[in-house]
């Protein structure tokens, strides 16, 4: 089998093994295929041996297929092992890419509770226990007392969580209220009930886009910017996810180019470095940036 097609096969089995459900025209929209090629792909699955499991118009693979609890024989960790490799990736400076990158990998194959409880200590503990037993058993949670941002209330939320942001910082859920999904920040929340209902929207679950200021939001904003030394360092201390969008294109110079879910977090992070920065793209920061020096008087 050719590289390009093991590597379209993969992709799909990612999304066919997501927290989220797709049907075959969102799956071919998603990895720019046909639909034709989106079914082969999946007969592939299935004469492999794989389990396929359909829900109404969406289309999964069955993790309970012999051949991943193969797989996860290759990845499994103890506890002890989990946390010794844990406290050894904490060592690694905050600063370096590498060490988000295997926190990733760790949380990804070792999820559970043992593993949170090294991670989130004190008050907050209980509250990530009860988020990882609601995923696990697919079911509705009320987060009390939620101090929403910007300090605009505390109330309190029916979600259904599925997923966490790594070291368990935020958790992705659909806020029944609305439908839409939304993060959450762990420490903003009072407490966690556990109900006795199960997920209803399971179809709608979807982890949506972070940027590397830690933005998140549904739409995406590209920008390029042209550094000198002192914005260079800060953005690698300040956010070391944006390493990965960095390219140096002379002595002393870089160019970030990345995508933001908007321009507020960069926007701030360019107003205090105007004299090193250069935007070679991005109009709407541009305009966020006059407005807000506008309303400042800077």
């Amino acid at each position: 089998m050719d590289q390009p097609k093991i590597e379209r096969l993969l992709r799909l089995m990612k999304l066919l093994t997501a927290n989220t459900t797709y049907t075959v025209d969102q799956l071919a929209e998603r990895l720019d295929m046909s639909r034709r090629t989106i079914y082969r792909y999946i007969d592939t699955f299935r004469d492999a041996g794989f389990v396929i499991k359909k829900s109404g118009d969406c289309i999964r693979l069955d993790k309970a297929s012999p051949h991943f609890k193969d797989i996860s024989q290759l990845v499994h960790f103890t506890e002890e092992e989990a946390v010794i490799l844990k406290n050894a990736i904490e060592n690694i400076d905050d600063t370096n890419l590498l060490k988000q990158n295997l926190k990733k990998k760790l949380y990804a194959v070792y999820d559970n509770k043992t593993l949170a409880n090294t991670v989130v200590r004190g008050k907050n503990a209980p509250n990530i226990r009860q988020l990882i037993e609601a995923i696990e058993g697919e079911q509705q949670v009320v987060l009390h007392d939620y101090q929403a941002a910007h300090g605009s209330g505390v109330s309190d939320r029916r979600v259904e969580p599925f997923a966490f942001t790594t070291n368990y910082v935020q958790v992705w859920c659909l806020d029944l209220k609305d439908l839409r999904c939304k993060l959450f920040k762990t420490s903003r929340i009072g407490s966690v009930e556990l109900t006795t209902s199960p997920w209803e929207h399971k179809a709608l679950h979807e982890e949506g886009f972070i940027d590397c200021f830690r933005m998140h939001g549904g739409k995406r904003m590209h920008v390029v910017l042209e550094m000198g030394m002192l914005a260079y360092n800060l953005l690698c201390e300040e956010y070391p996810l944006a390493e990965r969008d960095l390219h140096k294109v002379e002595e002393g110079r870089w160019v970030l180019d990345t995508e933001v879910a908007g321009p507020a977090a960069i926007g701030r992070f360019v107003v205090g470095l105007l004299d090193d920065i250069r935007i070679l793209e991005g109009d709407e920061l541009v305009v966020y940036l006059r407005d807000y020096m506008a309303n400042n008087r800077l």
